[in-house]
């Protein structure tokens, strides 16, 4: 499809949202800013696609920023929502669903020997390093720049104009004096990370890493980089927490530890493990996790954590997915992805960098490597924009900001690769 889609009734809704939430969107991203053009309103997912409120239909490659592995409303995860929506919502109280589910998550990352349910990634990230924090006995943090675990005020920080320098709220409402212990330093930079430690080690609670980038696009990391934060934070007593809350389960079965074959001490898990509906999770070390309460003093809960559907709803997915093979057909989908977006730009002339891990993919509008936050900012931001209208009128939807990685499921058969490679084809000609 290349004429300009209708979408008149995502207009008059988003017209309608605006006077009632801020920006009219519960999550900024969405309002479409840095893509320009008028949000669409999702009236239902299927599989791979997305239909809207004014019936157009769309090869989906956000899949919810990461959740749904097996596309939208996969019979599996439905039929268990329903059938445990039916015997209630939520109990405030323990379920044997969390029992199963905490079972689960931790055969497939052992490092997890204790583990707790939250609402979200940012509760998750949040609690992780309260735990680190309260296990240490120290208060410094050290993030990269260009990672992000979600809004908690201290996380909220990036790096000014040295290597390694305290953290700066990224955010007013933020005040300085809660992100003054928050590190932060260009990721994939040995020589600052160790210039840190050397100056800092012995104060620093906590190394907090996104052990692939998913928040800035897809950034791998070095070689030997992940290693290098292990190695540092044993020698200095810091504990090493790894984010899988984006690539969990999806750069590999295991997650990222299982790739690169790296335990760390702590683990922040969501999207994937709640199939779709609001979940987080963190764990780790026993010694660790045992230092919140009621085992120990420092102090975490939530109303809504460990709530019945979205311990059925993830259940019911990874349940589907270690039975049928779902992930690696998600794999396949997202490396063939890759593949023909470099394809197309190749044969326009235009620069791309593309890379795919496991079920994500991701590519940058540059002819240079992308390897940290200053890479990655360098993108041609314009051209994406562009073509991210270019491939909505062609069926396409994609993350609305260059700065997101793209997401695959096993919905995205060989058939619907194709369909999209087609539409990348006269996309990037268009372009």
């Amino acid at each position: 499809m290349t004429d300009t889609l209708s979408t008149a009734r995502s207009e008059a809704l988003f017209a309608e949202a605006q006077a009632l939430m801020p920006g009219g969107v519960s999550s900024p991203v969405r309002a479409f800013k840095s893509v320009g053009g008028t949000p669409r309103f999702i009236e239902r997912g299927e599989g791979a696609y997305l239909e809207d409120v004014d019936g157009n239909r769309y090869i989906d490659y956000v899949m919810s920023f990461g959740p749904l592995l097996l596309g939208h409303a996969p019979e599996a995860v439905v039929s268990a929502v329903a059938e445990q929506a039916r015997k209630g919502t939520s109990y405030g109280a323990p379920s044997p669903l969390e029992v199963d589910l905490a079972e689960m998550i931790q055969r497939i990352y052992p490092s997890m020997e204790r583990l707790r349910f939250v609402n979200s990634g940012t509760e998750g990230a949040m609690s992780a390093v309260r735990a680190a924090r309260g296990f240490t006995g120290r208060n410094k943090v050290v993030k990269f720049e260009g990672h992000y675990h979600g809004h908690a005020d201290l996380l909220l920080a990036k790096a000014g104009s040295g290597v390694a320098t305290l953290g700066l709220p990224d955010s007013p409402g933020v005040p300085a004096a809660v992100t003054a212990d928050t590190l932060v330093v260009p990721f994939n930079d040995e020589a600052a990370v160790r210039e840190l430690f050397g100056r800092e080690g012995d104060e620093i609670a906590a190394v907090l890493v996104e052990p692939i980038a998913g928040n800035m696009g897809l950034v791998r990391p070095r070689d030997g980089f992940l290693e290098l934060l292990r190695e540092l934070a044993t020698e200095h007593g810091a504990l090493l927490v790894f984010d899988e809350v984006m690539v969990g389960f999806r750069v590999h079965p295991g997650g990222a530890q299982a790739l690169f074959g790296i335990q760390p001490d702590v683990t922040i898990l969501g999207k994937v493990i709640g199939g779709g509906l609001p979940v987080g999770a963190y764990g780790g070390r026993a010694d660790v996790m045992q230092m919140m309460a009621p085992d120990g003093p420092v102090y975490q809960a939530g109303t809504l954590s460990g709530n019945p559907l979205a311990m059925a709803a993830g259940l019911a997915l990874l349940r589907e997915v270690e039975a049928s093979g779902a992930w690696q057909r998600a794999a396949d989908a997202a490396r063939e992805t890759a593949d023909a977006i470099q394809r197309a730009a190749d044969a326009a002339g235009v620069p791309v960098v593309t890379d795919a891990v496991g079920a994500m993919f991701g590519f940058f509008l540059t002819d240079e490597p992308v390897t940290d936050y200053a890479s990655a900012a360098r993108s041609d931001k314009a051209a994406f924009a562009r073509l991210h209208r270019l491939l909505l009128d062609r069926g396409v939807y994609l993350p609305p900001s260059p700065f997101e990685a793209c997401f695959t499921s096993s919905a995205h058969t060989p058939e619907v690769v194709a369909e999209a490679a087609e539409a990348f084809r006269s996309a990037f000609a268009a372009l």
